[in-house]
């Protein structure tokens, strides 16, 4: 197998592209229903995203932290290496939630940045020290731990109300234990909870668990035909977990992160990383699959510096919301003005803002590939 996978890399940029697009909408309140999560339980699109990138980060440890530990490297240098790129990464995701307040008494303490480094601290030593077995093991056990806490242990909520297995905002043992630990440095827009809250990041090891035993039959001596037939096979095997653990356990939910909804965004995960491996790299006819490499090539620009794009994005999102030449309108009024004056309908036009955004994000990203920067932490 090459050194480098075409198809995880367009895995990687359609997830960091898709994030572009939902996070950079010209007003939310004008939006396309999948282009928004879900209100609470459920999903849309939207909510394929930060599990996506969860499951890719768990994808790419075997490949790099697995196969240096079964060559020979020490481990606990490894656990160290990958330690301090997971607590780079938390620093970051905290920079960026300073930006623009600069006020420690109102910095988020979650993010996504901070769940991703997280997910990647508590995964590394189960990689490095368990087989496939103890991994499985492992994610199963966190989902039914966190199902245990979630569903057994009362709390108060916010009011002092006393619930015992209440998946309401506000309401749950996550909540009760963020506000206990964090509070004033949760969400802005909910104060009582937030949807990268601690308790859930257990779930989201199993997440990340699931995308290393994926990565780890990526590894495997099976044909490449094989291992995306199966991709296709397990991506709908944890569809249907997930629809079970839906009706019988607990919904679908990404801000408490359920054990059915890291079933369910397993299942999609597998499926679209099985078509953008048959097409990539599995696929027997080398020409097409050159013809497919050029027409994904936006996407591998994309993923070739996705750390860096999703951080910078969130950087100049921040700017152009909070920058007012004159005072009163942020550089993003200014620039989405145009945009509804063209007499397209208010949706349509929030839409070609994102894309606008979209597009300016790949220039960078393609000037990044062009000159071969790579940034890695």
């Amino acid at each position: 197998m090459n050194a480098r996978l075409l198809s995880l890399d367009a895995f990687r940029g359609f997830t960091i592209a898709a994030m572009l697009l939902v996070n950079n909408p010209g007003s939310w309140s004008h939006l396309y229903g999948p282009l928004g999560h879900a209100p609470w339980h459920g999903w849309t699109f939207t909510d394929w995203i930060f599990p996506f990138f969860v499951f890719i980060s768990g994808m790419a440890m075997p490949i790099s932290l697995g196969r240096r530990a079964a060559l020979g490297d020490d481990k606990l240098r490894l656990l160290a290496q990958t330690a301090r790129r997971a607590l780079t990464i938390i620093a970051i995701g905290l920079l960026l939630n300073w930006i623009p307040s600069f006020s420690l008494a109102e910095l988020r303490i979650p993010g996504v940045l901070q769940r991703l480094g997280l997910c990647t601290l508590l995964a590394a030593p189960i990689v490095l020290w368990w087989g496939w077995r103890g991994q499985l093991a492992w994610a199963l056990g966190l989902m039914a731990l966190y199902s245990a806490i979630q569903l057994g242990v009362p709390v108060p909520d916010a009011q002092g109300v006393w619930h015992t297995g209440s998946l309401r905002p506000g309401e749950d043992v996550g909540a009760w234990l963020d506000r206990w630990l964090m509070e004033g440095h949760l969400w802005r827009q909910s104060k009582t909870w937030d949807p990268e809250g601690l308790l859930s990041t257990l779930p989201a090891v199993a997440s990340q668990l699931l995308g290393v035993l994926a990565g780890q039959w990526l590894l495997s001596r099976r044909e490449p035909g094989e291992k995306a037939m199966w991709f296709m096979v397990s991506g709908l095997a944890c569809l249907w977990i997930g629809q079970l653990l839906d009706a019988w356990l607990m919904p679908i939910n990404k801000n408490l992160w359920t054990p059915s909804y890291v079933f369910a965004m397993a299942g999609w995960a597998q499926l679209v990383f099985a078509c953008c491996y048959w097409l990539l790299d599995a696929m027997p006819l080398p020409l097409l699959r050159a013809r497919m490499a050029r027409l994904a090539r936006p996407l591998l620009v994309f993923g070739m510096n996705a750390l860096f794009i999703f951080a910078f994005s969130g950087l100049v999102a921040k700017l152009l919301a909070s920058v007012k030449p004159d005072g009163q309108t942020s550089l993003k009024a200014l620039l989405y003005a145009p945009i509804q004056q063209l007499g397209l309908a208010p949706v349509n036009a929030s839409l070609l803002y994102a894309l606008a955004f979209l597009g300016a994000m790949y220039g960078v990203a393609w000037l990044m590939w062009k000159k071969q920067w790579f940034v890695k932490v």
